[in-house]
């Protein structure tokens, strides 16, 4: 079987690592950064130099195409592709790999003339870690964005979606307009790492995504009274940081205990106001984030939590306020691709294996559209949005190789 440039592959992946490179390792680039907005020109040089056509819609996607010049139903596409936006301080294969794969791959079938019938087509959708706004690039392509809410979404410091599109030269208002006709669409797929240790422990080199996990955020702020923290006695204090972290106690226990099984959650941003040591906190702002491949479960966590932040509020004397931030569906992967992935598997004499996963990907908004699936190879050590993340060299080739023959599979 024909198999991909693994050199030039590897060659691509430091090259995109040099945007936002961090001393001594990994990288910092969110999307519409100056360091992001070089990646997206360099990845558009280099997708032009293998040969292929290509463009950036309003959202900031970037694609490169074989066989078509834009998505139209009566040529329908398969499609692969993954992001180049990293989280602060990441690694440099998240996101990165299914984008350069997908372009090795797409340079490698017009390089050896495979045969193919369907055009093929790789994409860098923007703001898949959601600075601004989660699985930002591929909502918009899929029709799945809620352009009445752009004005409104921010990253966490403050910074508004609006500002940071217009001073990269694009126009937020005109953001749904890059939504396709899904019948425009034959089907997608995602190579990823896997980030967790899952593979890696198993000793299997390829997985079998079944299903992607939806993502629920909410900033939860809990509001009491500043007073003076050496003259108020402590049985009158209305402590909003106090009651924040009671929250944050109970509603972890709670997901545990009361989840799928497979239910995570985390508070990764929290804020206290005014922050002075000789004030008694009059807010404790958290950001809460919840995962599950189960709609309903995941649904009933987020009613629950929230019931659980009025009961603590209400035994702490203080005042709530929940906001929806974001909130991707969970997605089941297309029994068309999974079997395709596994019977390419299978033929490069490749172990599979089926799992879910844990993270949310743009494969999940896809799954609305298109038959849609993905691939996973092992992290190293099951290390990812860190620095250290990494795959090794085998591990990516294995997983580049699959990806090809997965698309060629899907284009016939």
């Amino acid at each position: 079987m024909e198999t991909m440039s693994i050199h030039r592959l590897d060659a691509r992946i430091k090259g995109l690592a040099r945007f936002g490179a961090l001393p001594g390792g990994g990288v910092t680039r969110s999307c519409w950064s100056p360091a992001h907005e070089e990646a997206r020109a360099w990845l558009s040089g280099e997708m032009r130099a293998a040969g292929l056509t290509t463009w950036v819609d309003v959202a900031g996607n970037v694609f490169g195409a074989l066989g078509a010049e834009r998505f139209t139903p009566q040529t329908p596409a398969v499609l692969t592709g993954s992001h180049i936006d990293t989280v602060p301080e990441g690694g440099i294969l998240d996101g990165a790999l299914g984008v350069l794969a997908g372009l090795e791959c797409l340079h490698t079938v017009a390089e050896k003339s495979l045969p193919h019938r369907r055009p093929l087509v790789v994409a860098a959708w923007s703001d898949e870690e959601g600075r601004y706004a989660s699985l930002f690039g591929s909502r918009a392509f899929c029709g799945l964005l809620d352009m009445s809410r752009i004005d409104s979404m921010a990253a966490v410091d403050g910074e508004r979606l609006v500002e940071a599109m217009t001073r990269a030269g694009f126009d937020p208002t005109k953001a749904g307009e890059a939504r396709v006709d899904p019948a425009a669409l034959s089907a997608y797929v995602e190579l990823h790492i896997e980030q967790g240790p899952r593979l890696e422990e198993a000793g299997i080199p390829i997985g079998v995504v079944e299903a992607i996990v939806g993502v629920r955020r909410s900033r939860v702020t809990f509001v009491g009274q500043a007073d003076h923290a050496g003259t108020t006695p402590m049985e009158r204090r209305r402590d909003g940081f106090l009651a924040a972290a009671d929250y944050a106690l109970k509603a972890r226990d709670h997901v545990v205990k009361r989840g799928s099984g497979r239910s995570v959650t985390n508070f990764g941003v929290v804020r206290v106001h005014p922050g002075v040591t000789n004030i008694v906190p009059a807010r404790g702002e958290l950001m809460h984030e919840m995962r599950d491949p189960d709609p309903p479960t995941l649904e009933r966590l987020a009613r629950q939590c929230d019931a659980l932040a009025k009961r603590v509020a209400k035994r702490r004397g203080v005042d709530v306020q929940i906001e929806r931030i974001s909130a991707t569906a969970p997605a089941i992967c297309a029994p068309r691709v999974i079997a395709a992935i596994e019977a390419v598997s299978g033929q490069l004499g490749l172990a599979s294996q089926r799992l879910h996963s844990a993270a949310g990907h743009d494969a999940q908004n896809l799954a609305s559209l298109t038959e849609a699936g993905m691939i996973f190879i092992p992290s190293t050590g099951g290390k990812s949005h860190r620095v250290d993340e990494t795959s090794d060299t085998a591990a990516i080739e294995r997983g580049a190789n699959t990806l090809l023959h997965t698309l060629l599979e899907l284009s016939r």
